[in-house]
């Protein structure tokens, strides 16, 4: 038996499944995240496992309910009388425990996207493991793969004696415990299950594409939950963060394991998140795909993981990142294989609490963002002060990008919010500063050539000079978001990351960021965005950060706390923005650029000398 102490208790109590959901969804606050270095799935605290593409983060899901509460697929195993609900990881992994308490009885599930001895495994695996704990428990077990918006019908055969699901080019087995009776049909899986005290039951789902599929034992399955949450504790053994404060060791350890779950382990990439179309407002059309590699995005985690420690992540993304730069130019956002990303295409799906549109593909593919020379640039430095060394190649693709933004920076761009409208914004200006700085501190360090070191460094002074003749506002007292404009920016604050001169008027923007785009202890990204979306947690924690580097620790720490606390009623998997007035959860998740600001103002607030 599983004995370990767990740790981040979340209780529900006198829950049911039904009581859980409003409309058929759950809260996003309310789902856990599995995986296993190729895809994630989201588990639910009703006992349903919503979301899973099979066999990447990026294929064809094949469990969608989280998109489409009525027709959408999804592997349920809940009891079948009320319950209260205790939820947490294990400590120091990525294996996820739900405690069931019933009139009748309670029993424990563990779950996990299961890796094997020597790594992950060549099949998808998702194991979930029922022990009874007191009394006796029974729960309703379904297994329903999704039609993806009716595009596809699933159906089951019989091949060498053992009952198939197959999805389009997607086969898949159910593997249970002998004790587990199921029916079979082209819509899947039902049954029930009992479990109690002293038992232990096996249910998992073993899946791949276009591939022959093996066919292990429940007993081998239960074995591998055991050996994937001993891998995700030596993984965090690696982890490098010093702290006094044991609460925030544990929470830096949350979001790193977090962020670990979106780096695809075939290529190296890192995806912004782990699903599509997730809204940004209820009931509004800001739902995007985001189940992509972002320069932007990236870059900041590969500094996370630089900053852990984590030299074997960080080499493999800064490879990749290169890589596509080297091949196919300065884009903003590629496949998670390095492929250019497809043309938005909406979906015949119902959509998260009937928010429209479910979309593939995303826009941004074609825009133009200064930001990605900062954000590179920053990378490769914070790569070389962990002692490490450029190659040849890498240091000439590095010199023609600084060459590149040296000469693009007075164009208007996207900037960092992917807008339609193209403008001169700050952000996207001190991007351009920081990148040119950055190779100037690289070329004096023997890393980069020197041909253009002071030509580069001319620029900074003239992006400088610029920033501060045109972007400042004298009636707003803070730097607007683009000249003539009078919108505040929240991701102004990274300028204190940046080291961008002039701490008086950073102070001066930071104060107007808070009584203009703060509510609470959170903020909306740029002005008029309360109108039409939630509260970015990443400016959140970005502000604390910077508060804390201009060196008022003591609200910068006030100010974590409120905000943490506010967030709470999640198990430890973040989603890019919350509703400041219910505290719900919105946008996709787990959500890597909020769990990259967490890390930020972590290492900042523990006086930690980072890169991020």
């Amino acid at each position: 038996m599983q004995t370990r102490r767990a740790s981040q208790a979340h209780v529900l109590n006198g829950a049911s499944g039904l009581g859980l959901r409003t409309d058929g969804y759950l809260p996003l606050a309310q789902y856990g995240a599995l995986g296993d270095g190729r895809s994630v799935a989201l588990s639910g605290a009703d006992g349903s496992i919503d979301w899973w593409c099979v066999p990447n983060m990026d294929s064809q899901p094949f469990f969608d309910r989280l998109l489409d509460a009525e027709e959408g697929g999804r592997f349920l195993l809940q009891p079948d009388e009320p319950f209260g609900v205790e939820r947490r990881y294990l400590d120091d992994s990525n294996v996820l425990e739900t405690i069931f308490t019933t009139p009748d009885g309670r029993a424990k599930l563990t779950e996990s996207l299961n890796s094997g001895t020597a790594g992950r495994l060549p099949w998808a695996e998702l194991a979930r493991r029922v022990d009874g704990l007191d009394g006796s428990v029974r729960f309703n077990l379904v297994m329903k793969p999704g039609r993806r918006g009716n595009t596809v019908s699933p159906y089951h055969s019989t091949i060498g004696g053992r009952v198939v699901m197959h999805v389009d080019r997607v086969m898949a087995l159910f593997i249970h415990s002998e004790e587990v009776r199921v029916e079979w049909s082209d819509e899947g899986v039902t049954g029930e299950l009992v479990v109690s005290a002293g038992e232990r039951r096996i249910v998992a789902v073993v899946a791949g594409r276009d591939e022959p599929l093996v066919a292990p034992s429940s007993e081998e399955i239960d074995e591998r939950i055991d050996i994937s949450d001993d891998a995700w504790r030596v993984w965090c053994k690696g982890v490098s963060f010093e702290s006094e404060d044991k609460a925030d060791r544990a929470a830096f350890i949350r979001s790193a394991l977090a962020l670990k779950l979106l780096v695809y382990s075939p290529s190296g990439a890192i995806a912004a998140a782990a699903t599509t179309s997730l809204p940004e407002s209820i009931g509004r059309d800001k739902n995007f795909e985001y189940r992509y590699a972002w320069v932007r995005d990236a870059g900041y985690t590969i500094k996370a993981f630089l900053t852990a420690g984590l030299q074997a992540e960080a080499k493999a993304a800064l490879t990749w990142l290169l890589n596509q730069l080297r091949h196919h130019g300065t884009r903003v956002v590629y496949t998670l294989d390095g492929s250019a990303v497809p043309d938005v295409l909406e979906l015949d799906v119902a959509g998260y609490r009937g928010s429209q549109p479910v979309v593939t593909g995303n826009a941004a593919t074609a825009q133009r963002q200064h930001g990605v020379y900062g954000d590179i640039f920053e990378t490769a430095s914070c790569f070389v002060g962990g002692g490490n060394i450029l190659d040849p190649a890498s240091a000439e693709l590095l010199s023609h990008l600084a060459d590149e933004c040296a000469n693009r920076w007075r164009t208007p761009d996207a900037g960092i919010w992917e807008l339609q409208e193209e403008q001169h914004y700050t952000m996207s200006k001190s991007s351009c500063w920081q990148a040119l700085t950055r190779a100037v501190e690289l070329a004096d360090q023997g890393q980069l050539p020197t041909t253009c070191r002071d030509r580069w460094s001319r620029e900074c002074e003239r992006i400088k000079d610029w920033i501060e003749a045109e972007c400042w506002s004298a009636s707003k007292q803070a730097f607007v978001m683009y000249p003539g404009s009078d919108k505040l920016d929240a991701s102004l604050a990274l300028a204190v990351r940046f080291g961008f001169d002039g701490r008086e008027r950073l102070e001066q923007t930071l104060d107007a960021i808070d009584r203009e785009l703060g509510t609470g202890p959170f903020h909306y990204r740029y002005s008029g965005m309360d109108q039409e979306e939630g509260c970015f947690l990443a400016c959140s924690f970005w502000m604390v950060a910077a508060r804390a580097q201009l060196g008022h620790r003591t609200d910068a720490r006030a100010r974590y706390d409120r905000l943490t606390a506010a967030l709470s009623q999640g198990h430890g998997v973040l989603a890019e923005m919350v509703d400041p007035v219910t505290g719900d959860f919105l946008g996709n998740l787990p959500q890597g650029l909020s769990h990259l600001a967490h890390l930020m103002a972590l290492s900042v607030l523990n006086e930690r000398t980072s890169c991020t």
